[in-house]
């Protein structure tokens, strides 16, 4: 999610690095560089130039505070911008179904409609679950185009632990009306209506999803959009909102090549928030749409709580404790570092989970395709550290480097990489305290 526009962003603050002053020259290249990375990110032309004018308005003749480098300054001026392009009002953001609800869920074909409601049911029963609760929740599908897709609705159905209840009638119309009052008689406390979808849009099925928006009058209508199609995810959104509306969106393949053009424009554009974002395709891979966290994620400052928030259930409380206290505090040792590595290697997939430690978002593919074996390595050198140098690696001189290699059976030049990226991680450390973080 973001890695591309991560990648082309880091490049660019990397640039800045050292500088003595933000100068007009030096703003401009940057500018030009993240107007670049935009553009190919697939963000539309008219909302690249009003980022880009809103950073340049902000930082030209802008005094560097003397708590903050020139990079540093710039850094957290397009974090700003990038914030409120994205939806920084925090709408959305605890976001939860009324009781009782009914949820009409609309989309082209292929977008990913079935599948997520299949993820919305599992992550509201799982909500409940945390709060000693339980949801009774119904499935039901006015999609009699294509082919198993209320077949497929019902095995979702089955594999989440909700019900599913097959209309009668073929017809979209009536079959939502024979939906509705079969949800009514039993009581259920949110109704997931699927809608058929096209493979674009066109006047029949907005005519259709109106008719049935009438008869089913649901108190929550979400459109779901495949980030993958970029600008054109756009055009879907608005042909929505003036014939159907909707009260929301959810991102799906998030988890693709997708550039973030759609997530990073969409807000913006159509001032409706993003609900969720599809990070794969299994049930339990869909998460709230934070928009701090995700500028976060674009500039490569990882993202520390949702990683803890995904590692709830497996690391302990006192872990969590820890590495929130060094945030704040805005000191990050190379304890820290190997702990931050041991909960990846906990919670699973090392390539999904990389991009939520500071400093290690922006990893080539090469280094994604060792990145076990790099951790692996990272952490045998740690382990051959005293307590006394992980706290303080300044004192890391060639005699000690070599010891450390010799003993954990790497090169010192694999200790020097360790270190870099270290580095990186205190920075980020650094920039979360004085952004007024945690």
């Amino acid at each position: 999610m973001f890695d591309f526009l991560s990648k082309k962003f880091s490049s660019v603050f990397s640039r800045l690095t050292g500088k003595g002053a933000l100068t007009e020259k030096n703003i401009q290249e940057a500018l030009e560089k993240v107007r670049d990375a935009l553009l190919e990110a697939d963000v539309p032309q008219k909302l690249v130039q009003e980022f880009i004018q809103s950073i340049q308005k902000e930082v030209v003749g802008q005094k560097v505070t003397a708590s903050l480098k020139p990079g540093e300054q710039f850094i957290k001026v397009v974090h700003e911008r990038l914030l409120h392009f994205l939806g920084g009002d925090q709408s959305g953001i605890n976001f939860s179904f009324q009781i009782p609800s009914t949820v009409m869920v609309m989309g082209l074909q292929g977008s990913g409609k079935t599948t997520t409601l299949a993820k919305l049911a599992h992550f509201i029963k799982k909500e409940a679950k945390n709060r000693s609760k339980d949801r009774k929740i119904l499935f039901g599908s006015v999609d009699f185009y294509r082919p198993a897709a209320i077949d497929q609705l019902e095995l979702l159905a089955k594999q989440v632990g909700v019900d599913f209840y097959r209309s009668s009638s073929t017809d979209p119309v009536a079959a939502a009306q024979e939906i509705s009052a079969h949800a009514c008689e039993g009581r259920y406390e949110i109704v997931f209506l699927d809608t058929a979808g096209r493979l674009h849009v066109d006047n029949q099925m907005l005519k259709e999803l109106q008719e049935v928006d009438s008869v089913f009058r649901p108190k929550y209508k979400l459109l779901v959009l495949d980030a993958m199609t970029g600008q054109e995810s756009l055009n879907v959104a608005e042909a929505f909102a003036q014939t159907v509306n909707f009260h929301s969106v959810i991102l799906t393949k998030m988890d693709s090549d997708s550039r973030g053009g759609a997530a990073f424009a969409f807000r913006y554009a159509l001032k409706k928030p993003i609900l969720f974002v599809g990070t794969g395709e299994k049930v339990d891979e869909i998460e709230r749409f934070r928009p701090e966290r995700m500028a976060d994620r674009i500039l490569g400052m990882g993202d520390v709580l949702s990683l803890i928030e995904k590692a709830e259930e497996k690391i302990k409380q006192e872990e969590h404790e820890s590495v929130m206290r060094s945030f704040r505090k805005g000191k990050f040792t190379l304890q820290d570092f190997a702990d931050q590595m041991g909960m990846v290697g906990r919670l699973g997939s090392f390539s999904k989970l990389v991009k939520f430690i500071p400093g290690m978002g922006n990893v080539s593919p090469d280094m994604l395709q060792k990145g076990e074996q790099d951790m692996k390595r990272f952490k045998a050198i740690i382990s051959s550290m005293t307590p006394k140098e992980r706290l303080n690696p300044r004192i890391l001189n060639g005699s000690r480097k070599s010891r450390i290699a010799k003993g954990s059976g790497v090169r010192v030049a694999d200790v020097n990489v360790l270190l870099l990226r270290f580095e990186q991680s205190q920075q980020f450390a650094k920039l979360f305290k004085r952004f007024g973080r945690f």
